[in-house]
């Protein structure tokens, strides 16, 4: 189980990350970041399953953090920490979803406790998603077939876009968000159908995002949104998410198509017949690894954007990987792209995500200093972005077995 964990006092996340037995447990420390802000981004990129956060953090605290995760990533599993042992913090977290909540200080004993609980709900939710029958059964009460035949209507041959605007209507007085300025689908298949759908129907229902209809290889989904950015930061994010969960269970051949933002309901139909072209161009590709592509990034297979924009990307971040505040939205933004959309992008065409790839520039440059320089490896820290220097060797460790301490001894005046 991947763990991610967000506290804006140093000593804190120091204390969780050195005294808690990582290396003898199936846990791992994914990141750690200082407040929601910069926590947000890291999370969607290193996809933990489980968050450990605190509650009273500058710039995005932990409740508005919460809020974020329940409604974008409600998959994850949140433990929130607090020295506030208050009857209204308890009662948002629960409202919010929150797994559990502790009171600091955190011992190694009550967390391993704690992690084992959530890790054991986690497990038996995903188990269930299985149980495709089960499901299914679950899915035709309460309205959910008829809103899933609506959904598929407006994905149909047959039908004509003159009705979409009363399709959505319908839709809207069943509780669904639509209608709604901005509208892209989704067109996902995978095997095994059937258990794939499950995966799907029960992701579309947590995240509350995502419109689905069952097809033949997979699901289709309609994502609305206030804003053409809006959508695309849903349609990436959800997609991602769709993949990761859809490869717990074991699925394969899992391609997915994103078709064109479009305003109008009338054109709802083009952007799921672009989503299912470049579907059907997936099917051709061999790659294990599931694959989500755009319209925006499509083209042709031997189309160079995508990999310009990640040669963009990585030299933005070779400028800039020094500063401590660099974050994924930041990149995004220097490339033009949304933040999901931009780690999907980065991350399928790099072999990386864009977190592995800013820590191996950091670490390359740490390497560098400590073979070719006698500046302390807390300075060398803050050289290369990391403000806390305990977290810097606790990084380089990880990725390499060596403190930089023993890599100098080892490696000074030393070709790498």
């Amino acid at each position: 189980m991947k763990v991610f964990l967000v506290d804006d006092e140093i000593v804190v996340r120091e204390g969780i990350r050195e005294s808690f037995p990582w290396d003898d447990t199936s846990y791992v420390l994914v990141g750690e970041a200082p407040d929601g802000e910069m926590a947000l981004p890291m999370i969607r990129d290193t996809n933990p399953d489980i968050v450990i956060t605190d509650i009273k953090m500058p710039f995005m605290d932990g409740i508005e953090l919460c809020r974020i995760m329940k409604t974008q990533m409600p998959w994850i599993g949140i433990i929130v920490l607090s020295g506030y042992d208050e009857f209204e913090y308890a009662r948002q977290c629960i409202q919010l979803g929150v797994r559990e909540y502790m009171l600091k200080p955190i011992n190694s004993d009550a967390l391993k406790e704690t992690l084992d609980k959530v890790s054991e709900q986690l497990k038996a939710e995903r188990n269930t998603f299985v149980h495709a029958a089960s499901l299914r059964a679950r899915m035709e009460s309460g309205g959910k077939l008829v809103k899933e035949k609506l959904v598929g209507s407006l994905f149909n041959n047959e039908a004509a876009p003159k009705d979409a605007p009363d399709v959505l209507t319908q839709l809207s007085t069943m509780g669904c968000p639509v209608p709604a300025a901005f509208y892209t689908v989704i067109d996902a298949a995978f095997a095994p159908v059937e258990e794939g759908q499950a995966v799907a129907d029960a992701l579309s229902e947590s995240a509350g995002v995502a419109l689905p209809s069952p097809g033949r290889v997979g699901t289709r989904f309609l994502i609305p949104g206030e804003s053409a950015e809006d959508v695309e930061e849903r349609a990436y994010a959800f997609a991602t998410t769709l993949a990761r969960e859809l490869e717990r269970v074991d699925s394969s051949e899992i391609r997915i198509g994103i078709g064109e933002i479009v305003e109008k309901p009338e054109e709802i139909f083009q952007s799921f017949k672009t989503a299912r072209h470049i579907r059907h161009l997936l099917a051709e590709r061999t790659d294990e690894k599931a694959i989500i592509l755009g319209t925006r990034e499509m083209g042709e297979p031997t189309d160079e954007k995508a990999p310009a924009v990640v040669n963009e990307a990585k030299l933005y971040m070779s400028l800039h990987f020094s500063e401590p505040g660099l974050m994924l939205q930041d990149v995004a933004k220097a490339v033009s792209m949304s933040s999901s959309r931009f780690s999907t992008v980065f991350s399928q065409q790099n072999g990386q995500t864009f977190t592995e790839y800013l820590v191996t520039l950091r670490l390359k440059k740490a390497k560098e200093l400590l073979r070719t320089t006698n500046e302390r490896s807390s300075q060398i820290a803050r050289e290369v972005g990391y403000n806390d220097a305990h977290y810097f060797s606790y990084i380089f460790k990880k990725n390499t077995g060596m403190t930089p301490s023993d890599y100098r001894l080892q490696y000074q005046n030393q070709p790498e």
